[in-house]
């Protein structure tokens, strides 16, 4: 299958960065949007500000997805409390050789399909409660990715980001396959890094070591990744959240290319850089404490493992964030 039509289901700041890219490579890109995105989006068209410079372009924007029609790769960018309502939104997008790729943080809820022995087939609570993304979207469409990328909205249709692009892609049953490799071609032609793994699961529990470390805490401290993983009063409890990730991370088989020194290291080395989940508690979203956290801890309570500084800073993110949305509430 040759891959024509691309569809980017919603314009936030990751989906915002790999429409642009995309458009701005020669793609006709579709995006599924609404509101004050859709309409800028309409009006003037996709901008990102990277470190190669400013790409502009044009897309085909709608908020109704009869509109844009079959597609053959759908990139989901959203936030992972909004992941349900929008695979209900993207199924008449869906032909039968449809290529979905989720670039959603946390733990993805197909961790265990595709995959051979006792884990197989199961379900992760937290990140699916009653089984609906399972059947809104069957494994077949699926190719499992990790983004690394670092952006921020600077307005509806104006995303700006200040570090290199990378994205990892892989199958779900840990096979090479000429869609894969297709698909990394099409990210790759458009200026990010892409790379192809046939161990997808690795590079995911890389990405949630990073996640599940920082967003959290961030949230109960107000401080930035440099100030985490290097801050005398913060640094150690990252490390007790990191040394209790990776022993979850080694009893599903894991293999973490990093050690524990070199992880903080690397945190310390991003900056002042607000994470994103406390940019979305300032801004009074929806947090994604059941994928990057709730999950991890779920994983873990199976496999007979404790958890308790990262329980604790879970706990204090949830209250901080029903303390903001009760009073917010009241406001209005």
């Amino acid at each position: 299958m040759t891959i024509q039509k691309i569809c980017i289901a919603g314009a936030g700041a990751i989906g915002g960065t790999l429409a642009a890219r995309l458009a701005a490579s020669g793609q006709r890109v579709n995006v599924l949007a609404r509101g004050k995105t859709l309409a800028a989006l309409r009006e003037q068209g996709i901008t990102l500000d990277d470190l190669d410079g400013r790409h502009h372009a044009m897309v085909n924007a709608s908020d109704k997805a009869e509109e844009l029609g079959p597609q053959d790769l759908i990139l989901v960018c959203t936030k992972a409390p909004a992941l349900a309502t929008m695979l209900r939104q993207i199924q008449p997008l869906l032909h039968a050789n449809t290529i979905v790729i989720p670039v959603v943080n946390g733990m993805p809820w197909w961790y265990f399909e595709g995959i051979e022995g006792r884990f197989a087939g199961q379900r992760i609570q937290a990140a699916d409660p009653d089984g609906e993304l399972a059947r809104l979207l069957p494994a077949r469409h699926l190719i499992g990715a990790v983004v690394f990328i670092t952006a921020c909205r600077e307005g509806p249709a104006h995303v700006r980001s200040g570090n290199p692009h990378l994205m990892v892609m892989g199958e779900l049953n840990h096979q090479y396959s000429e869609r894969l490799e297709q698909v990394r071609q099409l990210i790759e032609r458009a200026g990010i890094e892409a790379r192809a793994t046939d161990q997808i699961r690795d590079t995911l529990w890389t990405k949630i070591i990073a996640n599940l470390t920082s967003n959290p805490l961030s949230v109960v401290t107000g401080a930035t990744l440099e100030q985490l993983y290097s801050h005398p009063d913060l640094s150690p409890l990252v490390r007790q959240m990191l040394d209790e990730i990776l022993l979850t991370a080694a009893a599903y088989g894991a293999r973490i290319r990093f050690d524990p020194q070199t992880i903080m290291e690397m945190g310390a080395g991003m900056g002042a850089v607000r994470t994103s989940m406390l940019q979305d508690y300032d801004s009074g979203q929806p947090l994604e404490l059941a994928t990057i956290g709730d999950a991890v801890v779920e994983l873990a309570e199976r496999a007979g493992i404790r958890m308790p500084t990262t329980r604790h800073v879970l706990a204090l993110a949830r209250f901080l964030a029903s303390q903001s949305q009760a009073s917010a509430s009241t406001n209005h």
